[in-house]
């Protein structure tokens, strides 16, 4: 295992510490103050300064996330909020979202609240807000690697209706700054399910500020909304918070690198020498990625988003016959993957990555 750039075996691990925790590992509580009172919560630190907080009671989502002492990620003012509180009546889901590393959204809808199919829709759907079942920490030695690993099965499901279940498993490696989401999606119903999901990262200060880029292998760029065409051009670049910002949405077209996978990277060169959030996706899954640039004073986020269909209502989606679906019995494997690269070099390399997948035709 390598470990703070030393390569150690499992046995010189364990003659040098009195518990694997000491080191990192998994760290279990409760929540206990204010409307986050009850939310179980999971702290998994892969020990090189890469610490991450999962949220069984809220759809196994990742809220905090730090590296090197920096936070990565934007909160939002309602903190972790227990899912009790979840008002499914059109834009009711926002006063729960903590934004954090991963709010997910779907299973069945994303996007504006509205109604499809006899069926009114919240926006964003309930996976965010729906506790795991069969929660289980199943961290262990594999080899001379310690794997950390938390899984658990979130169910959308209602009688005389849809049974959607969503079996995720997140996995980290004691010594690397990085984290692995498998979602299995199922539909165990009698009928056809709209099937829709979307993976809402969402980099805050002080990883996010003046002179961070987003680096992507983008064919095209596209704006969803009318005050937001003309400013596509920009749409790689951040700046400080303005008042009065309007949020601004696009829709990217990412291509592979060699390996069949997009990678998307988030850098800010003034951070601590210089650090980057990386994900990597398959783009044959997650055909369609956008980007939420909300600049705003106190909410400066940006929203990046692996999704298997363009964000507009559920009800477009079906008249224009592109509903993603899953028929009675049939499964989606998705796989995302999340890391830290810190340092000129690595970040350098990520970008050279990004940039050989297009040639002359990248962008930044």
């Amino acid at each position: 295992m390598r470990f703070l750039e030393e390569s150690l075996t499992r046995a010189e691990i364990e003659r040098r510490v009195g518990r694997l925790s000491q080191i990192g590992g998994t760290r279990h509580y409760e929540l206990v103050d204010g409307a986050e009172r009850g939310t179980r919560a999971v702290d998994v630190d892969t020990g090189d300064g890469f610490v991450f907080t999962v949220l069984p009671d809220r759809g196994m989502d990742i809220s905090r996330a730090v590296h090197r002492g920096a936070n990565l990620v934007y909160q939002g003012p309602g903190g972790e909020t227990h899912p009790s509180f979840y008002d499914p009546r059109g834009f009711g889901w926002i006063r729960l979202f903590f934004g954090g590393l991963l709010t997910t959204c779907g299973v069945r809808s994303f996007g504006p609240p509205g109604e499809d199919d006899g069926e009114e829709l919240g926006l964003h759907g309930r996976v965010n807000v729906t506790p795991a079942v069969g929660f289980a920490d199943v961290s262990h030695w594999d080899g001379e690697e310690y794997v950390l690993e938390l899984r658990g099965t979130v169910e959308e499901v209602v009688a005389l209706g849809p049974r959607m279940r969503m079996e995720r498993t997140i996995t980290a490696h004691l010594g690397e700054p990085s984290l692995r989401i498998r979602d299995i999606v199922r539909n165990d119903g009698a009928t056809t399910s709209p099937f829709l999901i979307l993976y809402h990262i969402n980099p805050g200060f002080p990883l996010l500020g003046p002179g961070t880029e987003l680096s992507l292998a983008s064919k095209s760029c596209l704006a969803y909304e009318d005050h937001t065409r003309g400013h596509e051009k920009d749409a790689l670049r951040f700046g400080p918070p303005t008042p009065g910002w309007k949020e601004q949405n696009f829709l990217h077209t990412v291509a592979p690198g060699l390996d069949g996978r997009a990678l998307v990277c988030f850098s800010n060169p003034r951070l601590l020498g210089g650090m980057a959030l990386w994900i990597r996706y398959d783009p044959s899954v997650l055909p369609y990625f956008s980007e939420w640039k909300m600049l705003g004073e106190a909410d400066y986020v940006v929203g990046l988003e692996p999704c298997n269909a363009q964000i507009l209502p559920r009800k477009r989606l079906r008249e224009q016959g592109r509903l993603p679906v899953l028929e009675p019995g049939q499964t989606r494997e998705m796989i995302v993957e999340i890391g830290i690269a810190d340092g000129p070099a690595r970040v350098a390399a990520l970008k050279e990555e990004i940039a050989s997948a297009l040639g002359d035709a990248f962008h930044v």
